[in-house]
């Protein structure tokens, strides 16, 4: 499976966000970081591929499928999304909330199967505690987990996580950044995360698309994407490449002199 982006401009109200868009063939079992600055046209991206804006130009393909006139319905079997802001039902509990998910997409008929799928999740992300927990209680970081469960859970094609770790605290980014990467693995969906936090980038994706005020600015592996003068100049910081004795790389990264 293989997702590409050809030629894509895309806005609102006639007003273009992103232009000419080109990203090539991103195989299944990827997991690619999204990064750039605020405003650099990463959610607009993320929702024009998930059929929540119609495209002005170009073209979304999954095996070489154009999906950009699919009806929002059968684009959601296949192109999961989660936004920076999400909502959730208060009277439900979260194991409810992620059967929801699941059955929005498969019919609402419910069997055991649905079930295990639900469990499973919530076990890969370290939820089942919270199951029977309703959402009103959740605090802020529980309530995006959940989220990501909820988005998980329809095993797509193409999953888009926006921003999924900014409420989270150092041991649940670490963890909902490990269970992402192990979906990926396992069931070899592509997986798009808009990330802030380049450190995050480095250690759990394979490949980032660097955007800048609506443009690719770059598109390749951590290591060399990392190192190019254009990430400080994107972000107006200073940056070094560094490598941990464990040979992880990390971005020092300081405000210009």
């Amino acid at each position: 499976m293989t997702l590409s982006i050809a030629n894509l401009t895309s806005g609102y109200s006639g007003r273009a966000v992103l232009e000419d868009i080109n990203i090539p063939a991103i195989k299944g079992g990827s997991f690619v970081g999204l990064i750039g600055p605020n405003a650099s046209g990463k959610s607009t991206l993320f929702k024009s591929l998930a059929g929540l804006i119609k495209p002005m130009a170009g073209a979304i393909q999954i095996d070489g499928e154009d999906i950009t006139n699919l009806k929002r319905k059968d684009r959601a079997k296949r192109v999961a999304y989660m936004p920076q802001a999400f909502g959730c039902n208060a009277l439900l509990t979260v194991f409810e909330s992620v059967l929801l998910a699941l059955k929005q997409t498969s019919g609402w008929r419910v069997n055991s199967d649905n079930l295990d799928r639900v469990s499973d999740t919530l076990n890969a992300l370290g939820l089942a505690h919270l199951s029977s927990r309703g959402i009103a209680d959740l605090s802020g970081g529980q309530a995006q987990m959940v989220a990501v469960a909820q988005t998980l859970v329809r095993a797509p094609e193409v999953i888009l996580l926006d921003e999924p770790t900014s409420a989270l605290d150092l041991h649940h980014q670490l963890s909902i950044m490990t269970s992402i990467r192990t979906e990926v693995g396992k069931r070899r969906p592509v997986v798009m995360a808009a990330l802030h936090d380049l450190n995050l980038a480095a250690k759990f994706c394979d490949r980032l698309v660097l955007l800048r005020d609506g443009k690719v600015l770059a598109d390749g592996l951590p290591a060399d994407i990392l190192s190019l003068s254009v990430i400080g100049e994107t972000y107006r910081v200073e940056t070094d490449l560094e490598q941990t004795q464990r040979g992880a790389l990390y971005v020092d990264a300081r405000l210009p002199a």
